[in-house]
């Protein structure tokens, strides 16, 4: 079986170097049991590896794209060979002027599987910038950093906003400091629709999207910036500074090194749709799913619920994310699959990375 976006995007390089969900949010709303069989998209890796925290036995992680998986194994490697510093400045989350040294023990030392290790070796220029700059959606980030921003902010407004503040002072500062009308048009224009499917996204991602895309991302930044702390926030930090600067993703916290290094090779990955990772194949007890449904007409998301759910283990969990096209369990389904709306509000409400428009959660009945 063939997921409905193969035929439609461009799967041949890197598209995202890191991945932009939060972790905190997925690794709690999908509450991982110890001995847990998780399937997840794989994207970079990142989200992945942090959902080996939570002891399960096994995670499948899953893409269309083997540049993607390249990504994924190369993390896998470098958790095996690295010391955590050295992982961070692998990554770009700190600088370095040894990162092809670092590569080249993760391909001796890390076990890097061939077909990873030839993408990687036709690309050393890509991990002298360091593996999680060079996505195509990490360069529409870089675009509005370096040319963007500079309209908008001075350097030290900028790093200003990422001081520590409480909440009353986050708002003034947004309030007098930080919003404007640059700050709105710009914005606006920067992650519309059309500059955003052709610098960031893949513009077969927005078949189904309706309506002003940018002012829908701009009210969540206000979010990301007054009702959440930004001095916290990875995501945010890496978006203004090309760093994860104080704040870390789950997954590269020192905390967590450990035990995902004592963990790593529970990991797998395939070049698959997520449709066929389900044959032959155990039940599964919790799915990662990203946000794979916004690129799914409604027939085509209900479709592959279905076939999740007849994949699942008894009272499994589904997380995933809308962020411009609205999904979730269709009416149809409703004996099968329960939404866990406060809880997902909750989380919503706590999420980093301020893309998305909704978290949804649902539980196998």
């Amino acid at each position: 079986m063939t997921s409905e976006v193969a035929h439609r995007a461009d799967f041949s390089a890197i598209r995202y170097a890191q991945v932009w969900e939060d972790a905190e949010v997925l690794v709690a709303g999908l509450a991982i049991r110890p001995g847990d069989r998780c399937l997840s998209i794989a994207s970079a890796g990142d989200n992945a590896i942090a959902m080996l925290v939570s002891d399960p036995s096994e995670v499948l992680a899953v893409d269309l794209s083997p540049a993607q998986l390249a990504c994924v194994a190369l993390r896998v490697a470098a958790y095996r060979a690295l010391a955590h510093g050295e992982l961070l400045e692998l990554t770009g989350s700190r600088a370095s002027d040894r990162r092809r040294e670092l590569y080249a023990r993760c391909a001796t030392h890390g076990g890097l599987d061939p077909d990873a290790r030839m993408f990687w070796d036709a690309r050393l220029e890509l991990v002298d910038e360091g593996i999680g700059r060079v996505g195509k959606f990490e360069r529409y980030f870089t675009t509005f950093r370096r040319w963007v921003l500079p309209l908008i902010h001075g350097r030290a407004t900028v790093r200003s906003l990422l001081d520590p503040r409480d909440p009353d002072a986050r708002r003034q500062f947004y309030d007098q400091t930080w919003d404007g009308w640059r700050w709105r048009g710009l914005f606006r224009v920067f992650f519309s629709r059309f500059v955003m499917g052709r610098l960031g996204r893949d513009p077969a991602f927005f078949r189904y999207v309706d309506g002003d895309v940018g002012g829908r991302i701009l009210a969540r930044a206000e979010h990301a910036l007054v009702e959440l702390a930004p001095a916290d926030n990875p995501y945010l930090h890496w978006i203004l500074t090309n760093e994860h600067g104080r704040a870390l993703p789950l997954a590269l916290r020192a905390e967590h090194f450990d035990v995902i290094r004592s963990r790593i090779d529970r990991l797998r990955w395939r070049h698959v749709a997520i449709e066929d990772a389900l044959v032959d194949h155990p039940p599964f007890d919790r799915f990662n799913l990203s946000d794979i449904f916004e690129y799914m007409s409604p027939e085509a998301s209900e479709g592959l619920l279905r076939a999740l759910v007849r994949h699942a283990s008894p009272e499994a969990r589904l997380l995933y994310w809308n962020m411009l096209v609205p999904r979730s369990r269709p009416a149809s389904m409703r004996a099968t699959l329960v939404p866990c709306l406060d809880e997902a509000e909750r989380l919503f409400r706590a999420d980093k990375a301020f893309f998305y428009s909704r978290l949804v959660i649902e539980q196998v009945t």
